[in-house]
């Protein structure tokens, strides 16, 4: 069975930093594209950031730019996200994804990840 796995989430207080990790089980996704996601109670999932295959290009939604960071492990298969500068609405469930860039991006990825809660108390 193929997995993403999520890690890394918890409280923080804002201005504070916190580094998510998803690693996969089952498969590599080292040619795939992957990404983050999020939901905060009572609203949509929302995209944050992307990343291709090679790590070359990425993106990130305009509410995140500057202060997120998301990059690939050395072996490409695990994907990271350094979250800087949090604020209380960036308080939600981040969940991992894997796919063609242009699905992850576009939130029509074929695997996803359980999530992980993160929390940042004003």
């Amino acid at each position: 069975q193929v997995q993403l796995v999520e890690s890394g989430g918890g409280l923080v207080q804002a201005g504070g930093s916190l580094r998510l990790s998803c690693a996969p089980s089952g498969r590599t996704f080292s040619t795939y594209g992957m990404g983050w996601f999020r939901q905060a109670p009572g609203k949509e999932r929302e995209f944050v950031a992307a990343i291709n295959w090679s790590g070359d290009s990425t993106a990130y939604a305009d509410s995140v730019k500057g202060r997120f960071t998301i990059s690939r492990g050395n072996a490409k298969n695990t994907v990271h996200l350094q979250m800087n500068t949090l604020k209380p609405e960036d308080t939600a469930v981040y969940y991992c994804a894997a796919g063609s860039f242009t699905a992850v991006v576009g939130g029509t990825s074929r695997f996803w990840g359980q999530g992980t809660q993160v929390t940042v108390s004003s």
